[in-house]
């Protein structure tokens, strides 16, 4: 596995989302995400991304149980910022100072580790100054915590402010080949102002994988049911984006998961996408994306291919929405 480099924190080229391990896709088996985690290690994967909400609670304490078993070095990042109840998806935003601490000794005691590589801020609370957020995470640094901040879904304002209390390691941000919006301002800031981007869901929540078709129908707990990228004729259209990029798969001899993480990884060196899976077979496939080498050509036909296509539906739900862009 290659290595990149997210601000001044190396990581893996391709990292791990862990939050499918706990909840939001379906029932989740516990000995099926350690043999995904232990799978990712030995494939070179590093960095691993998971949140105190994912369970809440659970995937970090999942987390924490396999480090224990795992003496390979690793980069671990967590989050903090939304508040919700267990089994419950309303949420409010909690950016303060004191929240922070409490949270980050939480995360530290259930990933049972002394320092976290990388904390993002989960979501941005608009109505909370920001600096005064960065200034309680920045003495979370100097008191040996964390080792480096995030912001997630976050506007390139908001960004450049935050930046300028301390510096932002990278920024986590929905990005895909169906989810473009960073590219106008995110992404450009993020390189001028040398900070790593780490795009989550870059695989569309699996719907750019071309497993979805017309008679899918989704687990119980699955959450995308209930998103309107996936409601019945918002899919139909946007099938059509899959089968061009299925296309570019074929012309290759790859995967539309490896084609479409392949994209993501030429869009800059700056990049590091966190396709998540609970299966061993997707997982190694995804990792397998790092040797798929879209030349010019490729990058072109592919980007012509679905240029006149406008995806279908929002991302998240009126209440998912909420807090994007802060």
């Amino acid at each position: 596995m290659q290595r990149r480099q997210l601000g001044n924190l190396d990581v893996s080229a391709i990292g791990l989302g862990c939050m499918g391990m706990s909840e939001f896709y379906g029932p989740h088996d516990d000995a099926e995400s350690m043999q995904v985690l232990h799978r990712a290690v030995e494939l070179g994967i590093s960095f691993l991304d998971t949140a105190d909400i994912y369970g809440p609670h659970h995937n970090e304490e999942l987390i924490g149980r396999f480090l224990k078993q795992c003496s390979e070095p690793l980069e671990i990042a967590t989050k903090f910022g939304i508040v919700r109840k267990p089994g419950e998806y309303a949420r409010t935003i909690d950016n303060s100072p004191e929240y922070a601490r409490a949270s980050c000794e939480a995360s530290l005691g259930r990933l049972g580790i002394d320092c976290i590589d990388l904390y993002h801020v989960h979501r941005v609370n608009a109505q909370q100054p920001i600096e005064e957020l960065m200034q309680a995470l920045a003495d979370l640094v100097k008191a040996g915590k964390i080792r480096h901040i995030g912001l997630c879904e976050v506007s390139a304002d908001t960004l450049r402010r935050a930046h300028a209390v301390h510096p932002v390691t990278a920024v986590q941000t929905e990005y895909s080949l169906w989810t473009r919006d960073v590219e106008e301002q995110i992404l450009p800031t993020c390189r001028e102002l040398n900070i790593g981007f780490v795009p989550y869901s870059p695989l569309g929540r699996g719907f750019l994988t071309g497993s979805f078709t017309a008679s899918t129908r989704f687990e119980e707990g699955d959450f995308r049911a209930m998103l309107p990228r996936f409601n019945e004729q918002n899919a139909n259209h946007n099938r059509i984006l899959v089968e061009r990029v299925q296309a570019m798969a074929t012309r290759l001899g790859c995967t539309a998961a490896q084609v479409s993480l392949a994209w993501l990884l030429a869009k800059g060196d700056n990049i590091v996408p966190i396709p998540g899976t609970r299966r061993l077979h997707y997982l190694e496939q995804n990792a397998a994306a790092i040797d798929v080498a879209l030349s010019a050509t490729d990058l072109s036909d592919l980007e012509s291919a679905i240029a006149d296509l406008e995806v279908a539906g929002e991302r998240y739900t009126a209440e998912g929405m909420k807090g994007l862009n802060a």
